[in-house]
C-alpha cells in the first residue's frame, strides 16, 4: 500500500473561503486560488469553487478534501459570507449546517457558533492579510445538519449542524487524535454538566442497554469506541465518585487481556478467553461457536448467569486496577440485543 494522502480540515477550508469572500467584497473579480497560513506557519494554496460579491456581502466556497481519511465531511462545500461591520474586529456566525453550542464544557461558549478556536484564529489572520476593516464572517455547510446526526455533535450539545474543526490545518488519514479529541470533548461536557458517575460504553449497543437497564441523565453515557485505555485514563484523572462500564463481552473481555485498544485488528479475539473461563468453571467442554453471543446461547440459564457474573468480575478487576481503585467501579455485560448477561460491583448508584 502506498503512502496515505493527507487532507485539509474544515477550519482551513473556512479560512480560505472567508479570505476569498473578503477579496470578492473588496472588488477582486479573479479569485480562483487563495493562500492562507496554517497554524505551524506554513502556507497552503487551495482552489476556490466561486467567489462573488452579492449586494453588501462577499461569498465564496471551497470543497473539503479529506485526503485518504474516511471523514464524513469529505467532498462537502464550506461556504463563507463576509460583510463589513462597525463592531471592531472579526466576529462569527453560524450559517445553515453549522452547529450552535448548547452545553457548557466545550472550547466555545454556550450560544456560540461551533467554530473552534484554531479555525477562528486562521480566519482572522487570513482576513487581516488583506484588510483592516471589521467584519462578520458567517460559515455554512450545505447538508451539514443532516451529516451532523452521524457525528458526536448531538451528544456534545452542538445543535443544528457540524463543527468547524482543526488544530493543525491538515487531516492526517486514519489518525487516532481526531477521535480522541471528540471523546475527550464528551467527557468535558459530562464534567461541565456535573456528572459524578459516568457510564462508559463501546457504542450504540451499550448506549441503548444503559438506557434500558438504568436511568442515566443527559451526557452521563459516554461512547468510547475502541479507545478504552485512553478514556479510562482520562476518567481516572477526574474527581468522579464512581464509574460504570457497560457493553458486550466481545469487546469488554479484551480489557482482561490488557488490550485497551479493542479494535479487532489491534486486539485478541475475546472468544477463547470466554470459552476457557467456562470450561474451567463448569468442568466440561462446549460446542464450537464463532461468536461470544453464540457461546452464551449454548449455556443453560444458570450457567449463563454464573458465567456472566464471573466474566463481569474479571473485567471489573481490570478496570479498577487501571484506575488504581481511586473510586468504586462496576461492570455490566449485555448480549447483542442488550439483554443483561452479568454484573460485578455495586450498580445501585446508576439505578
Amino acid at each position: 500500500m502506498g503512502t496515505l494522502r493527507s487532507g485539509i480540515t474544515t477550519g482551513t477550508c473556512a479560512a480560505v473561503a472567508a479570505k476569498a469572500a473578503t477579496m470578492a467584497l473588496l472588488g477582486n473579480r479573479d479569485v480562483s486560488h487563495v493562500e492562507v497560513n496554517l497554524p505551524d506557519g506554513s502556507r497552503v494554496n487551495l482552489p476556490v469553487l466561486y467567489a462573488r460579491k452579492t449586494g453588501d456581502n462577499g461569498e465564496a466556497a471551497v470543497k473539503k478534501d479529506a485526503g485518504d481519511d474516511p471523514d464524513i465531511t469529505d467532498g462537502v462545500d464550506i461556504v463563507a459570507r463576509v460583510s463589513w461591520t462597525d463592531s471592531g474586529g472579526i466576529s462569527f456566525a453560524a450559517g445553515d449546517g453549522v452547529g450552535i453550542v448548547t452545553k457548557p464544557g466545550l472550547s466555545m461558549g454556550v450560544g456560540e457558533p461551533a467554530i473552534n478556536p484554531v479555525p477562528r484564529r486562521m480566519i482572522m489572520e487570513a482576513l487581516q492579510e488583506i484588510t483592516e476593516r471589521s467584519a462578520l464572517v458567517t460559515i455554512s455547510i450545505p447538508n451539514g445538519k443532516k451529516l451532523a446526526e452521524k457525528t458526536f455533535n448531538p451528544r456534545l450539545g452542538i445543535a443544528g449542524g457540524l463543527s468547524i474543526l482543526g488544530t493543525t490545518g491538515l487531516v492526517r488519514p486514519f489518525s487516532h487524535p481526531a477521535l480522541q479529541t471528540a471523546l475527550k470533548c464528551s467527557l468535558d461536557v459530562a464534567i461541565a454538566c456535573d456528572i459524578k458517575t459516568p457510564i462508559l460504553v463501546p457504542g450504540h449497543i451499550g448506549e441503548r442497554a444503559a438506557r434500558r437497564h438504568f436511568k442515566p441523565s443527559a451526557h452521563q453515557v459516554i461512547e468510547v469506541s475502541n479507545e478504552w485505555g485512553f478514556m479510562v485514563d482520562l476518567v481516572a484523572a477526574c474527581l468522579f465518585s464512581g464509574l460504570l462500564v457497560l457493553g458486550h463481552p466481545g469487546k469488554l473481555t479484551k480489557l482482561i487481556y490488557g488490550d485497551w485498544d479493542t479494535h479487532s485488528s489491534r486486539s485478541k479475539n475475546a472468544l477463547p478467553f470466554v470459552r476457557h473461563l467456562a470450561e474451567a468453571t463448569f468442568g466440561r467442554s462446549f460446542p464450537e461457536t464463532t461468536t461470544v453471543d453464540g457461546f452464551f446461547a449454548n449455556l443453560s440459564d444458570n450457567e449463563r448467569v454464573f458465567l456472566g457474573d464471573k466474566l463481569a468480575c474479571n473485567i471489573n478487576w481490570a478496570v479498577a486496577d487501571r484506575i488504581k481503585n481511586k473510586f468504586p467501579t462496576a461492570t455490566v455485560i449485555v448480549n447483542i440485543r442488550g439483554e443483561w448477561l452479568g454484573s460485578s460491583g455495586e450498580v445501585e448508584p446508576w439505578r
